[in-house]
């Protein structure tokens, strides 16, 4: 519980107190933002704000976590490890493509196919790497069985050692990429992003520090194993967690509108990597459509947009998509769209942890 705690401040207070230092430095370094000439046209005014905001978001859960383990004299757990290196890694594909943007001049950075293979490359190593370092129970980060609030009967090594891992990859990959482009379609208002990123990963703060309490292990009482949690390191994912969102709510202070400083894709795929590898880890990766809610409805926007465009060559329904911009086109103010999706993002937060409860208090022998 220190770990927790410790985690959340340093973060919070690394992020707060720094973000000016690096927003600085960007500019310097001519770090700014290209804006797309057939966008919202308020949005013209925000050329050149810094960018690349998620560099300082991702030093400051790194470092927070090893600080708080280290304070705490707790070990780093393998479960832990891994949110970090999904984080970072997908993290360096976004900065790839923000990088680009920025030498450029062009709100095109990675082609699309560059970039998704890199997000494919990075969850393809997660997913092998966290059927690896079992624990004393014999007990690895992931899971081969679909999960939705706990593994369900359906364990994909049925089919075969080898077929079985393959297509734990690509189930793997599948849920990273999506999630991932996700948060990246929602990134498009001052704080959208961030804030609805402190909703979804605060709930596996609530998730973690759960599934801890009623592990399957340490001492469970035998009286409770019949709806007892078997996830490897609950509480270090609630630790992580903690450091994750501590970090986002301190970049909020200068990201919401008028933003000084923008995620950039460095930020947003670093963010839904880590919203991904959490939900994997703690067996929820189907609750993840709950608690991720926002992001699907953004991400669905653009679907039927593209899909309906097509299909009835050149109509649209949306005025512009994602959704948060077809709001602004009909003359809502930027901070009301993004407060009001705050709210519809709180609510399937809500939904989907009040959902995980629920299973556990009606869990039955």
């Amino acid at each position: 519980m220190r770990a927790l705690l410790i985690a959340g401040a340093l973060s919070l207070a690394f992020t707060l107190f720094l973000t000016p230092l690096f927003i600085r430095l960007f500019k310097r370094i001519g770090w700014g933002q290209f804006i797309r000439d057939d966008g919202p046209k308020t949005h013209h005014a925000k050329r050149g704000t810094a960018t690349m905001g998620g560099i300082i978001i991702i030093l400051g859960a790194v470092l927070s976590y090893f600080l708080a383990i280290w304070i705490s004299d707790e070990p780093p757990s393998a479960s832990a490890l891994l949110v970090l290196f999904m984080m970072v890694g997908l993290g360096l594909v976004g900065f790839l493509d923000d990088f680009l943007k920025t030498r450029n001049q062009r709100s095109l950075g990675l082609g699309g196919w560059a970039k998704v293979g890199g997000q494919v490359i990075v969850a393809g190593v997660f997913a092998w790497l966290s059927l690896q370092f079992p624990n004393q129970d014999g007990l690895t980060p992931a899971s081969t069985h679909i999960s939705l609030l706990r593994d369900l009967p359906i364990d994909i090594m049925r089919l075969g050692t080898i077929l079985g891992i393959a297509v734990f990859i690509i189930w793997i990959t599948v849920i990273v990429t999506a999630t991932s482009n996700a948060v990246n379609v929602t990134d498009g208002l001052d704080g959208l992003a961030t804030g609805s990123g402190i909703l979804s990963i605060g709930s596996f703060i609530v998730i973690g520090f759960w599934q801890y309490n009623q592990s399957c292990f340490d001492g469970a009482d035998a009286s409770d194993l019949y709806r007892c949690y078997e996830v490897r390191d609950p509480l270090d994912l609630a630790v992580v967690s903690a450091a994750i969102v501590g970090g986002l709510f301190g970049f909020l202070w200068w990201n919401t509108s008028p933003a000084k400083i923008f995620l950039g894709d460095t930020g947003s795929l670093a963010i839904g990597g880590a919203l991904a590898a959490l939900a994997i880890l703690s067996r929820t990766e189907i609750l993840l459509l709950l608690i991720g809610g926002l992001f699907v409805i953004e991400t669905g926007s653009v679907i039927v947009q593209r899909a309906y465009f097509k299909v009835t060559r050149g109509k649209r329904i949306f005025l512009m998509s994602p959704i948060h911009h077809h709001f602004e086109l009909k003359g809502w103010a930027e901070v009301t769209v993004v407060v009001r999706f705050w709210i519809i993002g709180g609510l399937l937060v809500a939904a989907g942890v009040g959902t995980f409860y629920l299973e556990w208090l009606s869990s039955t022998p």
